[in-house]
């Protein structure tokens, strides 16, 4: 069976292409994983958010979408379009939380780097290319395609890390 209308799960996530181009089905697995983590944080108040998974992590659900959003800017703005560009939040890792700011705020942040992301890589082959700027692999060349799984893998450990978050604050398991 094909069809021209993207599946969703019964929790309301893409699921990711079957079939397709790489770029799309790329895009796809990309966007399942950002929806997952969306949905780790879903249904949570603001100390559940902040509370971490287990000593002596600071890990938390709050933490982790700021992280997320700073990922984003580094990978997609940085990285592979060579912008020089601040930290999303007051330091580089996201992780570091402020009592003023909740989840909405850090979801709309997080929301406007994935958005300008898109935008970045829009009409652009998976070969084009764009260089690390710092850590240790400062000065290498990436192509799109290899931030794309990069961004993939990256979501996918960060969601079993919200896994456990999850698990921990309210016992809700699986997705």
């Amino acid at each position: 069976m094909t069809t021209d209308t993207p599946l969703t799960l019964p929790d309301g996530r893409p699921v990711p292409l079957l079939t397709g181009d790489e770029l799309a089905m790329l895009e796809s697995w990309l966007a399942f994983h950002r929806a997952t983590l969306e949905l780790k944080c879903a249904g949570l108040d603001d100390e559940q958010l902040r509370q971490p998974a287990a000593e002596p992590s600071e890990l938390t659900l709050l933490g982790l979408v700021q992280h997320l959003a700073e990922v984003e800017r580094n990978w997609f703005q940085r990285a592979f379009a060579g912008l020089d560009v601040p930290p999303v939040f007051e330091e580089a890792t996201g992780y570091a939380l402020d009592a003023g700011r909740g989840l909405d705020e850090a979801l709309a942040a997080w929301r406007r780097e994935i958005a300008r992301g898109r935008e970045l890589i829009a009409g652009r082959p998976l070969e084009a290319t764009g260089r690390i700027l710092d850590g240790p692999m400062a000065g290498l060349e990436v192509s799109l395609r290899w931030v794309l799984i990069h961004m993939i893998e990256e979501y996918a450990r960060h969601n079993g890390h919200a896994d456990i978050l999850r698990e921990r604050i309210d016992g809700v398991t699986g997705a």
